[in-house]
């Protein structure tokens, strides 16, 4: 607390100093800051020293001059810049910041979507929905909410319920791409076969044929029928369309894991590798591959491989130790 008491008086006061007077008297901040020390009441002046300090990676003092700026003038564009810093090093300060904020400002729809961004990415979906809510009573035709709304209720398991929403959102702006693909995947993952014809609608409106998303969607809902061979075919075409989709390759090569066909599998995983040689993921199949045909120290050596390149991989380091003990 001391630190930022330091920090927001070093910002507009030039008989104070603190632990960024370096940077703030250095170009290209030091042209603002001496207009600040000549006209310290204007808000403008911070708000633009700070976009220039968050730009160039120094988050702490722009957060302190934005919050000047908005300590002189309650403007909204100021409140969303505190917000957005808030949430990446003090997530639960900036909820508190976005609640008080919306007394000084509250007709603002973007800070109270920045609000519900907040409350569900710090795990509070109840509030989060409450928000949603709130913001689409006054205008129910917000398909920003409805997506963000959709998506918190995937995340609390009401899969009918988010489908449901999106459907609302897609009646209203069908010709948004995010929200096909939002839609094709609930489709895809509930065994709706309306995906069908919207990755057909979506397929005829490509007409570079580039885009492998539609052919991932079908491939993933007749997996989940278990239609394996018309899957396989669907993750294929993904890839012809787009060999960067790596995603695809995992699909595929885990179909052909399940059908026991391992070295066809580490084929596919072997040409994801070579697309990016950093994607855990394909490392991890190749190991259950190896796994299933003996090749335990192989196996063990791509599981420790997946598992240095993503250390949250908890289940290649659990594979890894399983064939150590």
């Amino acid at each position: 607390m001391l630190f930022f008491i330091v920090l927001l008086s070093a910002c507009g006061n030039k008989e104070s100093s603190s632990a960024f007077d370096e940077i703030l008297f250095q170009p290209p901040y030091a042209a603002i800051t001496d207009s600040i020390k000549k006209e310290p009441g204007r808000d403008d002046l911070y708000f633009n020293r700070a976009v220039q300090l968050n730009k160039n990676n120094f988050p702490e003092p722009a957060l302190a001059d934005f919050k000047k700026a908005w300590s002189l003038r309650k403007e909204e564009k100021y409140a969303l810049a505190i917000s957005t810093l808030m949430q990446d090093k003090k997530p639960d300060s900036a909820i508190v910041f976005l609640n008080q904020a919306l007394n000084e400002v509250p007709n603002s729809f973007l800070l109270r979507l920045s609000l519900a961004h907040a409350y569900n990415e710090n795990n509070k979906p109840e509030e989060a929905l409450k928000t949603c809510n709130e913001i689409l009573q006054i205008n129910p035709q917000q398909v920003d909410v409805l997506k963000l709304k959709a998506s918190i209720l995937d995340k609390k398991g009401d899969a009918s319920g988010s489908i449901t929403i999106l459907e609302k959102a897609y009646n209203l702006t069908p010709f948004d791409a995010e929200l096909n693909y939002m839609l094709a995947f609930k489709y895809a993952e509930s065994k709706n076969n309306k995906v069908l014809n919207l990755c057909d609608s979506l397929i005829r409106k490509d007409s570079l044929k580039v885009h492998a998303e539609p052919y991932y969607y079908k491939g993933i809902y007749y997996s989940n029928i278990n239609d394996k061979a018309t899957a396989l075919n669907m993750f294929g075409q993904a890839i012809q369309h787009d060999y960067t989709f790596l995603d695809a390759y995992i699909e595929k090569g885990a179909l052909l894991y399940e059908q026991k066909k391992y070295n066809d599998a580490i084929k596919v995983f072997q040409l994801a590798n070579t697309i990016s040689n950093t994607f855990a993921d394909a490392y991890y199949w190749i190991g259950k591959c190896q796994q299933a045909l003996g090749e335990k120290d192989e196996a063990w050596l791509n599981y420790q491989r997946a598992y240095g390149l993503d250390k949250s991989f908890r289940e290649a380091k659990d594979s890894a130790d399983s064939i150590k003990n």
